[in-house]
C-alpha cells in the first residue's frame, strides 16, 4: 500500500509559507522524535534554504522514544550547518521557555533591542506545532487536537521582548517517495485515517517491533512473539483482548480492532519508548534508492 495524504488547504498553506519565509529570521521546525527524517517535510529544506534561514529542529514527544536514538540524532542535525537541534516534550510545562534563546543564537543580528526576531514554526500536522505556541505564550491561542491538520491557517503573535511567532499548518509533501515513511507517519497518526488501512499500518508496526523491541509486545499483552509475523502479532493482540468477529461459520479475530488498540498503545507511549528509525538505518534505506528531489514551485523560492 502506498500512502500519499495531501488536502487541498496545504496548497495554499505552502504558498503562504514560503511569501512569510522572506519575513522571519528562524525557522523552527518541528518534527516527532520517533520518526525525525521521515517526519521532516523536504519542502521546508527547500523554502529555507532558498532564503538561507537557520533552523532550530526540535524533535517534539521525546518522551516517547528511545532516549539514546534521540541522542543520536541530535549529534546528526547538529553536524549540519545551520542546524540546531533540541529534544522537547512541549506538553511538558517549561520545556519550551529555553526556544526563543535558542533561535535568538541562530540571528545575532536580532540581539540589538531594537529589530524584533521573528520566528516560524513549521512541521507536519500532529507533530506539536499548536502545543508548542500555547507553551510559549502560556496560555491557549491556537487549537489543538490528536488529529492531523487541525491548523488551516497562519497566525503571528508578540512574545514579549522584541520576539514575534508565527504558527503555521501542518505541511505535508505531495508524493511521499519511500514506502516506509508513510507508514511511519501513519503509525504515529501524522497522516488521516481516511488515507490508510490501520490494519496494514499496525503489521507494519509490528514488523519493526519484532525486529528492535520485542520484549515491548511481551510486555504489553503477555504472549510469546516467537515464530510471528507482524499481521501474527496483530492477530494475537485481537486474541488476547478479545477483539473477535462473529459469523456463521465461527468466530474470527477483528483485525481493525486489534490494530487500533496496538497503534493506539504505541502513539499513547504504553508500549514503551520507542524510535522507529536510527541515523544508521535511514542511511541503509537511501542507499538502497534515491528519491527525486521534492519539486518546489519557483514562486515558493523567491516569492516575497
Amino acid at each position: 500500500m502506498s500512502i500519499n495524504w495531501f488536502p487541498g488547504h496545504m496548497t495554499s498553506a505552502r504558498r503562504k509559507a514560503a511569501e512569510t519565509m522572506a519575513l522571519i529570521d528562524v525557522v523552527i521546525e518541528v518534527c516527532d522524535a520517533r520518526l525525525p527524517e521521515a517526519s521532516s517535510n523536504p519542502l521546508i529544506q527547500s523554502l529555507r534554504l532558498a532564503r538561507q534561514r537557520p533552523c532550530l529542529k526540535l524533535l517534539n514527544k521525546s518522551d516517547l522514544a528511545d532516549p539514546k536514538v534521540t541522542a543520536a540524532w541530535i549529534d546528526f542535525y547538529n553536524r549540519q550547518p545551520g542546524v540546531k537541534a533540541m529534544a522537547i516534550a512541549v506538553r511538558n510545562p517549561g520545556e519550551a521557555a529555553r526556544i526563543p534563546a535558542l533561535c535568538q543564537s541562530l540571528a545575532p543580528h536580532r540581539n540589538d533591542g531594537i529589530k524584533p526576531l521573528r520566528m516560524l514554526v513549521m512541521g507536519i500536522p500532529n507533530v506539536g506545532k499548536s502545543t508548542l505556541i500555547n507553551a510559549l505564550v502560556k496560555r491557549r491561542v491556537a487549537a489543538v487536537g490528536d488529529e492531523p491538520a487541525v491548523t488551516k491557517s497562519q497566525m503571528t503573535l508578540d512574545l514579549g521582548g522584541h520576539t514575534t511567532i508565527t504558527d503555521t499548518p501542518g505541511l505535508m509533501w505531495p508524493k511521499i517517495e519511500f514506502e516506509s515513511d508513510g507508514f511511519m507517519l501513519a503509525a504515529a497518526h501524522a497522516i488521516g485515517r481516511n488515507a490508510v488501512i490501520d490494519s496494514e499500518v499496525a503489521a507494519f508496526l509490528a514488523t519493526l517491533l519484532l525486529d528492535r523491541y520485542p520484549s515491548c509486545i511481551n510486555q504489553r499483552y503477555d504472549f510469546t512473539t516467537d515464530g510471528l509475523d507482524g499481521i501474527g502479532v496483530v492477530e494475537a493482540v485481537a486474541k488476547k483482548r478479545g477483539c473477535l468477529q462473529k459469523t456463521r461459520h465461527g468466530n474470527f479475530p477483528d483485525l481493525e480492532k486489534a490494530a487500533m488498540i496496538l497503534l493506539t498503545d504505541f502513539r499513547s507511549g504504553k508500549l514503551g519508548r520507542i524510535s522507529l528509525e536510527t541515523p544508521e538505518s535511514r542511511a541503509a534505506m537511501r542507499a538502497t534508492r534515491k528519491p527525486s528531489a521534492p519539486a518546489v514551485d519557483a514562486a515558493d523560492a523567491t516569492s516575497s
